[in-house]
């Protein structure tokens, strides 16, 4: 047996066992990655972010909305009734990073695509108290008055097919244009619809004058939830005649 003065005594045997420990720690979070798109069961309807969406994501990081907002609809009784379906694995595998998240100050968001008009969230983020009067969040008025920043959009959707994100070269193609027809009052959707299903659509806003942050963060905080048909889906192991499932 090593006696740990071993260690103590002698740093190049302690870095060495840093060395080893840090390695072997690395391959255990590492290596199950390779196998994610096994182990993640493919489910109907998940799809990646339209290129307005993503920039709303991208804002709603930035801006540190995660810190005090989750977006994981845990399995207990009394989440579900709350929120709604709970979270799948498959809702997140497009995300990077992932916003699951662990604390609450504020509510879940995993399932509040939808539950709130686009005036809700825009007189929300500008003033919370004025619909939330017990709410502790920050304002953001900053966000419509900026506007959207996203004249690289096709080279981030680009990106993101390095690490899996399955873009095809027409939504890289288009990206650009999908992201404007997304925020414009009776804009021209069709395309945009038939690459980015159940996407929201509309002057988020409330001004058509202009593209702005509020804009892309109100589109991303829509889709939230709204991907999978809850009222049709089946978990893979419980369909008839799968593995797990029953007749």
């Amino acid at each position: 047996m090593i006696k740990h003065e071993v260690f103590e005594k002698n740093s190049l045997v302690l870095l060495a066992g840093i060395i080893v420990t840090v390695a072997i720690g690395g391959l255990v979070e590492i290596v199950p990655l390779f196998t994610i798109g096994e182990t993640i069961e493919k489910v109907e309807g998940v799809r990646p972010y339209s290129p307005l969406e993503l920039q709303g994501r991208n804002i709603y990081i930035r801006e540190g909305c995660y810190l005090c907002h989750s977006q994981q609809v845990r399995s207990f009784r009394d989440e579900i009734e709350r929120y709604g379906p709970y979270s799948l694995a498959a809702e997140g595998i497009y995300d990077h990073p992932f916003q699951w998240g662990s604390k609450r100050t504020g509510p879940d968001l995993a399932r509040v695509g939808g539950k709130y008009s686009n005036d809700w969230h825009v007189a929300h983020l500008l003033d919370p108290r004025a619909v939330v009067p017990e709410s502790v969040m920050p304002t953001y008025p900053h966000l419509a008055r900026k506007e959207l920043k996203a004249a690289d959009i096709a080279e981030h959707l680009k990106t993101l097919t390095i690490v899996g994100v399955p873009y095809s070269d027409e939504m890289i193609e288009n990206a650009r244009a999908d992201l404007v027809a997304q925020a414009t009052l009776d804009g021209d959707t069709e395309d945009l619809l038939r690459r980015y299903p159940k996407a929201a659509t509309g002057d988020f806003d409330g001004d058509s004058t202009r593209l702005t942050e509020m804009d892309a963060l109100v589109a991303y905080l829509q889709v939230l939830g709204r991907m999978v048909d809850f009222t049709t889906y089946r978990p893979e192991y419980a369909q008839p005649g799968s593995a797990g499932g029953s007749e």
